[in-house]
């Protein structure tokens, strides 16, 4: 697992930059678009990192707590939500060992950060007892068979890279951490992590819908009742 709090302070400068912005923007509409959780409900936050998808949740009016491994992720994440006088609650903790009781939160989920977990299974079977029941789980994380998964597996190669022990899933692996429940799935980012900032643009992104695979898929499930 690559160590956040080397980055920390970095970490958000990829949001300003053209492509950035635009992958976190469709990211978050996909994303957003599945949930099936009414405002004010409680939402855990898995792989939290600075916070950005927290923040985000809570200016839908849901009741966020974000989670992280890294300290000094979570510190810029506590900065940025008092800045907007949110009222999100950060704790360092280990999804593997999630230190809440069962059937607690209306909904569980984890954008961009099941690359860096040692055990998916595990940590989603974690997801899953933390949920009421009725409750939905959402990951999104990129997908392997795609450019934007070969472009970050490249850049794993790197001995100081954060992805150097990162693990990609493709669709059917995602599917697979839970087929009995998987509610449904989703492929967004067909633009290529090297397309030229002039070239990006939604109208883009939809033209090559019909001919790539998507750089990020979402998947979401139903805790049964």
């Amino acid at each position: 697992m690559g160590n956040f709090d080397d980055i920390a302070k970095e970490y958000d400068k990829w949001y300003t930059t053209k492509a950035g912005a635009f992958a976190d923007l469709i990211e978050t509409q996909t994303a957003i678009g599945m949930l099936v959780i009414n405002p004010g409900a409680k939402i855990l936050d898995i792989g939290c990192g600075t916070g950005n998808f927290s923040i985000k949740l809570a200016e839908l009016g849901y009741q966020v707590t974000g989670i992280d491994i890294s300290k000094r992720m979570l510190e810029q994440a506590k900065r940025k939500a008092q800045a907007k006088s949110l009222d999100i609650q950060f704790h360092a903790m280990d999804v593997h060992n999630l230190e809440f009781p069962d059937n607690h939160f209306d909904g569980a989920v984890s954008m961009a950060a099941f690359e860096f977990i040692a055990k998916p299974d595990e940590a989603f079977i974690e997801m899953m007892r933390v949920l009421k029941p009725g409750g939905q789980i959402l990951i999104g994380t990129i997908n392997s068979e795609s450019s934007w998964g070969q472009f970050y597996m490249d850049r794993g190669s790197q001995k100081d890279s954060i992805f150097r022990h990162s693990k990609f899933m493709n669709p059917n692996e995602l599917k697979d951490l839970d087929r009995k429940n998987l509610m449904s799935f989703r492929e967004c980012l067909f633009f290529s992590p090297l397309t030229p900032d002039k070239h990006i643009s939604m109208e883009e992104e939809k033209r090559l819908s019909t001919v790539n695979k998507g750089g990020f898929i979402c998947a979401t499930w139903k805790k049964p009742v």
